[in-house]
């Protein structure tokens, strides 16, 4: 049975419920933190033997060195030829997309010449190290892993350290295949929060990096938010989000095999449809209510639905993308006639998938884009894991005799200003 709200935006009470919709961003759960800061903090002052002691307590495996967590290159190719052959294909077909998408993100060195002959540029390095968090609980994530992994190799970064946790002793071999296939550097064994913290302070074994991406649990999202600035980080992800917009012209099946698609990720997950259409959401309930049973996370995806799903009848299209431009969701699917005549309307949206044939799940895993998106309404400042995410940009300035002069002046006064005296004279010295 599926309960689901259906709203319509000609009812009075519908700003007040659309608002109560929104307003359900997750919240650091202070238990959660103190446990997380006693773990860093334990990490950061003992390195490897606070890894190995929460790897017996936490993953229940007895390891004697946290050397001995790390999987080797061999093992990992040997991974990548063991899994099912059309999976294999499959991994392989998707990084090479992934890689094309990348490969148009790079950002790119600049210099020019102002009327002084003074040289003002960009210069653009990649980091040395980036840590990858990969979650090992209920799912295994390969996806995950080329999504982080690729762009961090295009943009030249030097080293990639990955984390995944093998609770009992246990790895999925196909997140060890797409590490390979990826070109992860080294791989460990090790999770949570700990692994989070061994990441961002180094231990005897495990490099310290300087940035630390990847999705995680509860855990792995406090540890992050602790040693941030220590490190960088992506982002704190929330739940999974889908937004529908459809004219109900597109099988009403589809559509709720889109929803469906983002409701399985967790019980606090995301699925609205946007629709002028009324008898389209009969149909759309009908679909949803006959694949139901076939789903394998039935009562993940039903639970989603009644806690942060909607069905929402709009006025026109216009209002629809207005409420989701208010919304500003993970996706967007614009499953409508001719789609680009709306794209400029929309403001907000993480990954925005065109017409009938562009369902979400191809940008999950194959299309090209990243999907690791901005969530709980973070698209509205915040932008897709790219290769710009594992670059930096330094400022180049050259000055000569005469630029100087003329900058000198410009500076001092403004230094002036601001009661910097010291500034001041640094800049008239070059007068």
């Amino acid at each position: 049975m599926i309960e689901i709200a259906q709203l319509s935006t000609r009812d009075k009470k519908f700003e007040a419920a659309f608002t109560q919709l929104l307003d359900r961003a997750p919240e650091a759960d202070a238990e959660v933190m103190k446990t997380t800061a006693s773990i860093v903090a334990d990490v950061r002052k003992r390195g490897d033997a606070a890894l190995l002691e929460y790897t017996r307590q936490l993953d229940r495996r007895d390891v004697k060195t946290v050397a001995a967590t790390e999987v080797s290159l061999k093992q990992r190719k040997t991974a990548l030829e063991a899994i099912p052959s059309d999976l294999r294909v499959a991994l392989y077909e998707s990084s090479l997309r992934i890689r094309a998408y990348a490969d148009n993100q790079t950002l790119r060195n600049f210099e020019y010449s102002d009327s002084h002959g003074n040289r003002l540029g960009q210069k653009i390095t990649p980091l040395d190290r980036v840590g990858l968090y990969v979650p090992g609980g209920k799912a295994a994530y390969p996806s995950s892993v080329l999504m982080n992994a690729i762009p961090a190799k295009v943009a030249g970064v030097r080293e990639i350290i990955m984390v995944v946790p093998a609770m009992a002793g246990e790895i999925n071999q196909t997140v060890l295949a797409a590490a390979h296939l990826a070109g992860v550097d080294r791989v460990f064994t090790i999770g949570g929060a700990q692994a989070v913290a061994a990441l961002a302070y180094g231990t005897e074994t495990i490099p310290a990096v300087d940035k630390i991406v990847g999705p995680g649990n509860a855990y792995v999202a406090a540890a992050k938010r602790l040693v941030f600035g220590q490190v960088g980080i992506d982002s704190i992800a929330g739940p999974s989000e889908i937004v529908v917009i459809c004219d109900g012209q597109t099988p009403a099946d589809w559509i709720a095999m889109d929803l469906f698609s983002q409701a399985e990720h967790g019980e606090d997950s995301e699925a609205i449809l946007l629709t002028p259409d009324q008898d389209f959401i009969a149909r759309v309930l009908e679909a949803m209510e006959k694949r139901i049973r076939k789903m394998l996370r039935v009562l993940t995806i039903q639970t989603a639905l009644r806690r942060r799903g909607a069905l929402i009848l709009t006025r026109d299209l216009n209002e629809a993308i207005e409420l989701s431009n208010r919304i500003a969701p993970e996706h967007l699917e614009l499953s409508i006639e001719q789609p680009r005549l709306w794209l400029d309307k929309v403001r907000h949206a993480g990954a925005i998938f065109l017409g009938r044939h562009a369902p979400e799940a191809f940008g999950d895993y194959c299309a090209g884009p990243n999907h690791v998106l901005p969530t709980s309404r973070a698209a509205r400042y915040a932008n897709p894991l790219g290769v710009y995410e594992f670059q930096k940009r330094s400022s180049i300035i050259e000055c000569t005799p005469a630029g100087a002069r003329h900058l000198a002046g410009i500076a001092a006064r403004i230094a002036d200003a601001e009661g910097l005296s010291a500034h001041a004279a640094s800049a008239r010295d070059r007068a």
